[in-house]
């Protein structure tokens, strides 16, 4: 029978797959438009299975958030130019959608539905990373304008727009701790080593050198600490008296990269 160019804009449409694509799903499927649209599901899948071993190590971060409840999703492919795709976008924010609204094992289970259109559309790998769901007093968060790094901040009291701007700030500068009593004693022995060498190469006295010692580890650790660490939109306060001034309490952070 013969597939009119109506037929094929039409499964376009619906499926966001090349012309040439749905005009051979039409074919095979002698016409039928739900048929077609199995056919495609079916390739999609076949297709993913093909690529799954080439290599995803590219790929977007993705949050909803509403201050009180969020999920981030990690979504990986083989290139940026892909990761910037509406079809890529589409099947994060389907699966970010239904995390959203039927839980993280939900969103898991019904993920591979979503990747094997996207594969289609796309013709690369493209592999579900991690989906974490947050609940919190007050939730902050943010997504570096590449969508490759992002944040997630757990607070007690503050408000949003605070804790966002801490997300920002985290994202900038990259703490390793929240606060000084993280800090592990290996952490600050192997800092110890590294900076020993500098100080002895000094030649001061010792009584000096240990003040140098305890000086450097002193900065270095300032620099790695959240609350210590200067606020990158007004450097004359820190991260804590930032939080503290507005009434609040940094729980918990994590950074996401891809």
């Amino acid at each position: 029978m013969t597939i009119t160019t109506e037929q094929v804009k039409e499964l376009r449409d619906k499926t966001s797959v090349s012309v040439m694509q749905c005009r051979k799903a039409l074919e095979e499927a002698e016409g039928d438009m739900e048929k077609a649209i199995i056919i495609l599901r079916k390739k999609g899948g076949e297709m993913a299975e093909k690529k799954s071993d080439r290599s995803a190590s590219d790929g977007r971060l993705f949050i909803k958030n509403d201050g009180k409840k969020a999920v981030v999703l990690t979504l990986n492919c083989e290139t940026d130019f892909v990761a910037q795709n509406q079809g890529f976008v589409d099947c994060a924010e389907s699966i970010l959608n239904t995390a959203w609204e039927g839980g993280v094992e939900k969103a898991k289970e019904v993920a591979p539905n979503f990747i094997n259109d996207a594969v289609l559309k796309t013709g690369e790998n493209i592999q579900l990373g991690s989906i974490d769901e947050y609940s919190g007093e007050t939730l902050g968060s943010y997504i570096h304008f590449n969508g490759k790094t992002a944040t997630l901040v757990t607070m007690t009291g503050g408000s949003t727009e605070v804790a966002k701007d801490v997300a920002m700030h985290i994202t900038a500068m990259r703490p390793t701790y929240l606060k000084s009593e993280d800090i592990k004693e290996s952490d600050r022995e192997a800092v110890i080593d590294v900076l020993k060498k500098e100080v002895d190469e000094s030649g001061k006295p010792e009584d000096i050198k240990a003040k140098m010692m305890e000086g450097k580890i002193s900065g270095y650790f300032k620099e790695q600490t959240l609350l210590d660490q200067s606020f990158f939109k007004n450097p004359e306060t820190t991260i804590g008296k930032l939080v503290s001034d507005n009434n609040g309490e940094i729980v918990s952070f994590k950074i996401y990269t891809i």
